[in-house]
């Protein structure tokens, strides 16, 4: 401020030069993709945590929330639902296929935001019409026309995303674009989905679409740039300079724009780009965090079993036909490297509980914790204390025997469970990635006994420990402690 008023009185400074540098900022829009993307990274996401993610999202303020076709029934329209009266200010995209019944369930869906928009997705390469739409072209323009139609005539705003969009003919291109704009749709994205393009490319490639389509003006042009080349910030950038108006961001997902990369570009680059967002810049690290941490590990590779389908982590099914080599595989995509001698246990436990019931990937990571790497304990838990409360900061102090002689460690943590784990941290003086946490009821009622699942990661290799309590927190200690052990013996400490 002084040196504003000094350079004022030397009449080097006039604030209409200001505001007009400041009108001359692009804004581009942020539509974050993560609910939408993370179903096909085979990232299972439960119902709070969906919640919670568009919560932190509109704190985020971005532009855009858009979230994955309604292919769980009624499920999927409950989030609708839930979540259009938590969103004011951001819009609300639902994506739709070409399909006329989908886009009116959709419509009713979605109608109950402020700003309700359905994201059509349509097929636009050979491969992908052919493949996915099992149409010809003439067919695939007359669905986008009709399906854009129909949402126009629904009241809900229209948006085509053109799949594959990189490797269509360009004529044909054109031509969709075209259709999609005359049938009433505001926003056109262009997607890089096969990740071939480099910044400069997609920079001619948007520019010629934009001449191509001389409709666009006025419109909402998008771009979805996909990372495989991890030139993805670089991309997006290219594309605002070249016309674009959008961006497709996610968060924690594999092969997608992180949302992190692009908004510390623009803080970076963009006063000097004359580009800027919407984004709450102050709160953003934090926030983007909080994402992270609600999607980290809920996606898992594949497994092979025998021959087993590409599924979400949840979704696994795991039958006592399977043999000892179909689940040595499955152990190693849960993340484990056993031995020999390990995964003999394992398999025998897995046949014994398969004869009753179809396992999954985390009753298969249970019985790991529970029969793998069994080892003489160099810690027991001797007591806990917590204080915990919503109007103070957890607290916990735990009391461990290391060879008989009693090991304290006390820590104020976010929340009971992580206060508890940092007091153990403090008394090993050392630090653990918490790869996972889980705490099921092994009965049911008032009493209920709760099971702990802690996997802990200790120079790259994952440790899983069990604990069993009527008390969760000292369940999830009990399960910290025993795989504590794991490394501490594995690594002879």
């Amino acid at each position: 401020m002084f040196l504003m008023m000094w350079a004022e009185e030397r009449g080097e400074f006039r604030p209409e030069q200001v505001q007009k540098g400041l009108s001359k900022m692009k804004k581009a829009a942020v539509a974050d993709a993560t609910l939408r993307v993370c179903e096909n990274a085979g990232c299972t996401l439960g119902f709070k945590e969906k919640i919670e993610i568009v919560k932190q999202l509109d704190r985020l303020c971005v532009d855009v929330i858009e979230t994955a076709p309604l292919l769980n029934g009624k499920s999927d329209v409950l989030f609708l639902h839930t979540i259009a009266p938590l969103t004011r200010s951001c819009t609300i995209s639902c994506a739709v296929p070409l399909d006329e019944a989908m886009v009116e369930l959709s419509c009713k869906a979605v109608a109950k935001a402020a700003k309700p928009r359905l994201n059509i997705i349509a097929p636009v390469s050979t491969v992908q019409m052919e493949y996915h739409c099992h149409q010809k072209p003439a067919a695939v323009l007359e669905k986008i026309a009709a399906v854009t139609a129909q949402v126009v005539a629904a009241g809900i705003e229209a948006e085509v995303s053109f799949a594959d969009s990189t490797r269509a003919e360009k004529d044909f291109l054109a031509s969709a674009v075209k259709s999609a704009v005359s049938a009433g749709a505001k926003i056109i994205t262009l997607c890089d989905s096969a990740g071939i393009m480099l910044p400069g490319e997609m920079s001619d490639f948007v520019t010629a679409i934009r001449k191509d389509v001389p409709e666009l003006d006025g419109l909402t042009l998008s771009v979805e740039c996909t990372d495989d080349l991890h030139l993805a910030p670089a991309s997006a950038l290219a594309c605002i300079r070249a016309g674009a108006s959008q961006v497709k961001t996610a968060i924690g997902v594999p092969g997608k724009l992180e949302l992190q990369a692009i908004a510390d570009l623009l803080k970076v680059k963009g006063d000097a780009l004359g580009i800027t967002t919407g984004l709450n810049r102050t709160a953003c690290a934090s926030i983007i965090s909080n994402i992270q941490n609600i999607v980290s590990g809920k996606t898992v590779p594949a497994v092979s079993a025998g021959d087993i389908a590409s599924v979400p982590h949840g979704d696994w099914k795991l039958a006592s036909t399977d043999d000892m080599a179909a689940i040595g595989e499955a152990v190693k995509k849960l993340g484990y490297e056993l031995s020999a001698e390990d995964l003999t246990n394992v398999f025998n436990e897995f046949q014994r509980i398969a004869r009753k019931k179809e396992l999954g990937a985390k009753d298969l990571d249970a019985i790991v914790a529970t029969v793998a790497m069994q080892v003489p304990p160099t810690y027991t838990l001797k007591s806990f204390v917590i204080n915990s409360g919503n109007v103070i900061t957890s607290m916990a102090h735990v009391v461990l025997l290391k060879n008989g002689e009693e090991v304290q460690g006390f820590s104020m943590g976010d929340g009971p469970i992580d206060a508890a784990f940092l007091s153990i941290e403090n008394i090993i003086g050392r630090h653990f990635e918490l790869d996972d946490f889980q705490i099921t009821a092994v009965t049911e009622g008032r009493e209920a006994v709760g099971s702990g699942i802690v996997r802990l990661r200790s120079n790259g290799k994952l440790y899983s420990g069990k604990g069993i309590s009527t008390d969760v927190i000292g369940a999830g200690i009990r399960a910290y402690v025993d795989a504590l052990n794991k490394i501490c013996h594995e690594e002879n400490n």
